[in-house]
């Protein structure tokens, strides 16, 4: 073999290695859990047993979005539910208008989670 026939393996072997760097450089596919600190998970709520959502969905203490005071389900389009998860802890319905509320309620859940809590000891 002379270095003519050793290019284009070395230039095969150099692209593959590039594209596999590449690959792993690139930020991950979006997926239903959005990661709001450690530990602290906000999913879809397909992630849930559709027993214990339905169930959550009844007992819901608020009939407005948490975030903008917006009617759950009204001009808004369909209510969005997610589970707010926390390692340690049990589940959280939250639900939502729109997916404009998701960031605002990432921003600082404590709040939000905060006022589903007064509404529920009201309720």
């Amino acid at each position: 073999m002379n270095l003519r026939s050793l290019l284009p393996l070395a230039l095969a072997a150099a692209l593959l290695t590039v594209v596999g760097c590449s690959k792993s450089e690139v930020a991950p596919a979006k997926t239903t859990a959005t990661v709001a600190a450690a530990g602290e998970l906000l999913v879809a709520k397909t992630a849930a047993a559709p027993e214990w959502l339905a169930k959550e969905i009844a007992a819901y203490p608020m009939q407005t979005c948490v975030v903008s005071s917006d009617k759950l389900g009204g001009s808004m389009g369909p209510t969005l539910d997610h589970v707010w998860r926390v390692a340690g802890q049990p589940d959280r319905l939250v639900r939502f208008c729109c997916s404009d509320c998701l960031p605002d309620f990432k921003k600082d859940p404590a709040k939000f989670l905060a006022m589903i809590d007064a509404a529920k000891a009201k309720k």
